[in-house]
């Protein structure tokens, strides 16, 4: 008896929990779809009277949100995918292959963890500059297809990998392009849905960065067109909500389609990192 009623008070508690955490989220979502100014009035409705998609429609209409959401899509996609590439290969070869330098280069980029970000990004801007990428698609994209964390991530878990099986591999005739993609791939699947989700999401909300490289409004992402229209908009909750809800969206639909490969990537690489 006390047992089941120790599980109900945890359970209930983790109950009231996720309701506070999501209380926010759900009024956010509320409040775009009511008439404007009426999440001024105090104390704040938490249902619109009158639901309306008004916000939306002066998002894609007027605030050219269809843009700047495209332009977000291809950068975090391509991020994705170049950084599930880079890092996979990187993170393979300190966890299986032989060189010269290996622990120390490895050593190396875990030092430079503890630098802060803000710290590179005048030479990245300026390294960039020579190369023709400031104010390109690619002047956003190329920061962000290589990352430490993500080695390190598929590094980790890449040493799980047995040496016999790559070995018999080679033994076979099969190249170190063939057993990577074939082999070694389809083993690190739960770390790199993982990996991926981490990307899109870090590539998706980045606001510093894009803010920095990008000057021409058509290539802005999502996250600096919707700083600019707060400047614009400033009384229009329900304007910035719905500009919120839109930016959410994709990396919520992501996550769910997602959870059980990121889940069970987290639990693995736990027990085996």
């Amino acid at each position: 008896m006390n047992r089941t009623f120790a599980t109900a008070v945890v359970n209930g508690l983790l109950v009231a929990l996720a309701v506070l955490s999501l209380a926010p989220l759900l009024w956010m979502l509320a409040v775009s779809f009511m008439q404007t100014g009426e999440a001024a009035h105090f104390p704040p409705p938490l249902l619109p009277a009158a639901p309306t998609l008004d916000n939306y429609r002066e998002l894609f209409a007027k605030a050219g949100m269809g843009r700047f959401l495209f332009n977000s899509f291809l950068v975090a996609s391509c991020v994705t995918v170049l950084s599930l590439l880079f890092n996979t290969m990187a993170g393979y070869a300190f966890a299986k292959l032989r060189f010269a330098g290996r622990e120390r280069i490895f050593r190396l980029l875990l030092a430079a963890l503890v630098i802060p970000a803000q710290v590179a990004m005048m030479p990245l801007f300026l390294l960039l500059k020579q190369m023709g990428f400031v104010n390109t698609y690619m002047g956003a994209i190329v920061p962000g297809m290589a990352t430490i964390f993500g080695i390190f991530l598929v590094r980790q878990y890449a040493r799980s990998i047995p040496d016999e099986l790559l070995e018999a591999a080679r033994i076979d005739g099969a190249g170190e392009m063939r057993i990577f993609f074939q082999i070694v791939m389809p083993a690190l699947k739960p770390i790199i849905v993982t990996l991926a989700i981490f990307s899109f999401m870090a590539a998706w909300n980045d606001f510093m960065w894009p803010l920095i490289v990008l000057s021409d409004q058509d290539l802005q992402t999502l996250p600096v067109a919707l700083a600019s229209l707060s400047r614009e908009h400033v009384q229009d909750n329900e304007l910035m909500m719905a500009g919120s809800v839109v930016t959410i969206v994709p990396v919520l639909l992501l996550f769910l389609v997602l959870q059980r490969h990121y889940i069970q990537g987290l639990l693995l690489g736990s027990v085996k990192g």
